[in-house]
């Protein structure tokens, strides 16, 4: 029985499923079009964040972050601040899980780095994702009709912090998808990393891992602007969770980034430069815009997770990580944070 095709690990498990609703059905054939006009897939490299595993949840993982960030030890001290947070707001001092949370901190500021650590009943990971982007003929894709965005609101107005759709994500293999989605996590199964231009170590560790986390999950779609230069689309910030979340920070660049940045280049350019936003942020919502022989695009970026027997994939050896643990102490009155040794 145990190569019966009903007993295939879930980590191995793709469901399909038809969703006939309208915005379902609209949301496919957007999938299907966008994977014609932009057939090629071009991997940018790792992003990290991290997980939780509860009991009521198992075996799936549940993301605690928005997994945008640049190295695994970011990701770390993120966790660190999430558990000095819990041990504040969910314990008591003397608890036991109290303890258990603080011994966990303690375990995340020690070398050699941990990724994966246990508190009370509940398990949590640092974990690895890979950034890529579908291009085609007339370069990297924008944003799809159906992805979620809010063209209305003014992308000048200040203050506003963009909500996430990847924190609370649940990660679980074996969720029913629909017909687009489940093609394109197949058609993913095999990528790896394969330029000449990449480090061998880390060519290795992309092969390696499509064999230790053969699985595929796809995470929300995330958004940022980049600009063109030469043959290439160049990335110009972080991820964020809509287009126009991206386009209010395209915005930004060009009133106050770009002035500082080209303090010594004439006045005309600062006024250009000026009338070319206020021009994007009046006008009807546009992924494109270009200025004094410039050009920059609103961009997609799609996330892929790897996941093996135990869930998703941690950092790898090869993974760039330059800085040594860190001893947060992230607010006021937050529990006194235990002895280096533990």
């Amino acid at each position: 029985m145990r190569d019966h095709p009903w007993n295939t690990p879930r980590h191995l498990t793709i469901r399909v499923t038809r969703r006939d609703d309208p915005v379902s059905a609209v949301t496919e054939q957007d999938a299907c079009r966008a994977a014609v006009r932009y057939p090629s897939i071009v991997i940018r490299g790792p992003v990290f964040g991290y997980a939780e595993q509860r009991p009521e949840d198992a075996p799936a993982w549940r993301l605690l972050s928005d997994v945008a960030d640049g190295y695994p030890q970011h990701s770390r001290d993120g966790l660190i601040s999430h558990l000095w947070t819990k041990a504040q707001t969910e314990t008591r001092p003397g608890d036991r899980l109290r303890a258990h949370l603080m011994a966990a901190i303690a375990r995340l500021q020690r070398e050699p780095p941990a990724n994966e650590l246990t508190a009370g009943t509940t398990r949590y990971r640092v974990v690895r994702a890979d950034e890529f982007a579908r291009i085609g003929p007339d370069g990297i894709e924008g944003p799809r009709p159906t992805d979620p965005d809010d063209p209305r609101r003014d992308i000048g107005a200040p203050g506003r912090r963009p909500s996430c759709r990847t924190t609370g994500f649940l990660i679980d293999h074996a969720r029913a998808t629909g017909i687009a989605e489940s093609i394109q996590r197949m058609e993913l199964l095999a990528l790896r990393y394969r330029s000449p231009r990449i480090p061998r170590a880390a060519r290795e560790d992309s092969r390696r891992a499509v064999r230790t986390h053969p699985g595929v999950v796809l995470l929300p779609a995330a958004f940022t602007f980049a600009e063109r230069k030469g043959t290439s689309w160049e990335p110009m910030a972080g991820l964020l969770p809509t287009p126009q979340d991206a386009r209010a920070v395209l915005f930004s660049y060009l009133t106050e980034f770009l002035p500082a940045l080209e303090r010594d280049v004439p006045h005309e350019h600062a006024r250009r430069y000026a009338a070319a936003a206020e021009a994007y942020r009046s006008g009807p919502p546009r992924d494109e815009l270009r200025v004094l022989g410039r050009r920059f695009r609103v961009i997609r970026v799609e996330r892929m997770m790897r996941i093996g027997p135990d869930g998703p994939e941690p950092p790898r050896p090869s993974d760039l990580d330059p800085y040594g643990p860190t001893r947060l102490d992230p607010y006021p009155g937050a529990p006194p944070a235990p002895p280096a040794g533990g």
